[in-house]
């Protein structure tokens, strides 16, 4: 193209690539990795003490969606998900993907407020749930709310008698007669929903993105494919499963590949992981920067034999290069990739590659993932930019979900006439096609790699009785990368409100990372001359009371 430099081109890159998109349904890609590698390792829980090679794993799925069926649910049903990182996670993803069930995702940590909306706003048929975790009871959350959701016929707590009972149907089933699951099996398109995840919106409370077999399975193979997974390779989650982080990029890309999936823990633990890296022999290990921050603090660490590590995944917020180097350097991660996406595009959008250098890594978020396409556009009129220019991040193919469960209107806001998926990110894209996230279009703030949209948290405030208006946004911390901070406004002759007394409100409804950290109470908020409130002024004003603190 003579007289047209690099820098003049548009800011769109499209992922060509040779091999082609999986057209399987998850069931029937698992069915074709047990045929080529039942006799590896497919899955081992740490902490329960338990090993499956793919073949025992195949049973244990077929026998649990067979013991499903038996319960009555069936293709379409939602089934809740509701525990911390475990075999039977695991298990109940594959199976409900076997009969065409929606598996629908529940943070761990969240508490009876989140649950009630997730329960009622999916119409969860059934709840598998893990009866308590840490300081979680979740029994009695789950029994608070439970009158509230009409459409909850069963509650099943992992270990439970209820469970057992699935089980046992179902085993019985599959030594007897193995047809219902094949006829269901025979009936599910890779088109179909398979899996719903919450993520916070900008108004109200979290959407329900529903996601497809095609959309996830093809997601979790392609970043497998991308950091050279084969059946050799084992891969540590430490990462939650609830997260396309762990089921996507984690399970799936494992079994597309028949690689090991490891569970180091239920919860995230440097010690736990960096032990079951050494002792498992693990290639590859995923996490967001403060896990790996962690582990390279861990005071045992030089005591751990990592020689095994070849890969890994970070994804969730940007690098510091530090930590990169050392990832590279003391973990022998030589191949770690960057990843960017969001739960709406199953979810990975962008990647590095293992030949990528270490400034690619930790200044951008990689190129464009096969078989997808994005763009940088102005958002003011949704034209594309030229390359070296910013503007809203989007992404369109495969990836994109199916949309917002039963909630078409803000499906449309987020996906165009196109099916481009606005991320409301603000990125760039450079000559060679790899994109810089720089900034967000909406207020979201990201600590520790969860997605926080402070909307949410306001809506929650203002049923405190002496909060007559609120205001969140996030402010730097070094732990987290982000905390968040409320700006409150108080009800004439209210008493004076501390972080701590808010802490204690927030405590059992909300999460405990979508708690604010910091309060600062006010008479009004900083505004503009069209009476909206100014979200920058107040970040602003935020970070500067803060270093004030600090001194």
């Amino acid at each position: 193209m003579p007289g047209i430099t690099a820098d003049a081109l548009p800011s769109y890159a499209q992922g060509a690539w040779d091999v082609p998109l999986l057209g399987d349904t998850i069931g029937d890609n698992l069915d074709r990795t047990v045929a080529r590698h039942g006799d590896r390792e497919a899955l081992v829980d740490r902490a329960a003490g338990r090993r499956w090679t793919y073949t025992e794993l195949a049973a244990d799925v077929d026998a649990l969606a067979l013991g499903l069926l038996d319960a009555g649910i069936g293709k379409g049903d939602r089934v809740g998900i509701w525990a911390p990182n475990c075999a039977e996670w695991v298990l109940v993803q594959y199976a409900t993907a076997k009969i065409g069930a929606i598996m629908v995702n529940i943070n761990p940590a969240y508490r009876s407020h989140e649950l009630q909306y997730v329960l009622e706003q999916a119409g969860v048929r059934m709840l598998v749930s893990a009866a308590e975790f840490k300081t979680s009871n979740y029994a009695a959350m789950i029994e608070l709310v439970r009158g509230n959701c009409p459409e909850l016929e069963d509650v099943v707590l992992l270990g439970s008698s209820r469970w057992d009972e699935i089980a046992a149907a179902g085993r019985a089933a599959l030594a007897a007669d193995r047809a219902p699951l094949d006829a269901a099996a025979a009936n599910l398109s890779p088109d179909d929903a398979i899996n719903i995840q919450y993520t916070s919106g900008t108004t109200g409370f979290p959407k329900g993105a529903t996601l497809s077999h095609h959309n996830v399975l093809n997601n979790g193979f392609f970043v497998g494919e991308l950091v050279h997974y084969t059946e050799e390779d084992k891969v540590c989650l430490p990462v939650p499963l609830y997260h396309c982080f762990g089921m996507t990029m984690g399970n799936l890309a494992c079994t597309s590949h028949g690689a090991t999936i490891v569970l180091p823990g239920p919860a995230f633990d440097p010690a736990a992981t960096l032990a079951a890296v050494a002792e498992e022999r693990c290639t590859s290990l995923y996490g967001v920067p403060t896990m790996f921050i962690a582990e390279l603090a861990d005071p045992g660490f030089d005591d751990y034999d990592l020689t095994s590590l070849r890969t890994g995944i970070m994804a969730g917020s940007p690098c510091p290069v530090e930590v990169m180097k050392q990832v590279l350097e003391r973990m022998g991660m030589t191949e770690v990739s960057i990843c960017y996406g969001m739960t709406e595009t199953a979810p990975v959008s962008l990647q590095t590659r293992s030949d990528d250098t270490i400034e690619q890594r930790v200044s951008t978020v990689g190129r464009v993932g096969p078989h997808l396409e994005v763009k940088i556009v102005d958002p003011s009129t949704g034209l594309t930019v030229p390359r070296g220019e910013p503007g809203e991040l989007c992404t369109r193919g495969y990836s994109v979900m199916l949309g917002y469960w039963n909630e078409p209107g803000k499906t449309a806001e987020a996906i165009d006439t196109a099916r481009w998926m606005h991320t409301g990110d603000i990125g760039v894209m450079d000559a060679e096609g790899y994109v810089s996230v720089t900034g967000r279009i909406k207020d979201m703030v990201i600590r520790g790699g969860e997605n926080i949209y402070p909307r949410e948290i306001e809506e929650f405030l203002y049923s405190h009785p002496d909060i007559l208006d609120a205001q969140v946004v996030g402010v730097p911390d070094e732990k987290y990368g982000e905390e968040l901070m409320a700006w409150v406004r108080l009800r004439e002759g209210a008493e004076q409100l501390d972080a701590e007394a808010l802490h204690a409100f927030c405590t059992g409804k909300l999460a405990h990372y979508k708690i604010p950290r910091y309060v600062h109470i006010v008479d009004e908020f900083p505004m503009t001359v069209t009476g909206k409130v100014r979200k920058v002024a107040i970040r602003e004003q935020s970070i500067a009371l803060l270093q004030q603190a600090a001194r």
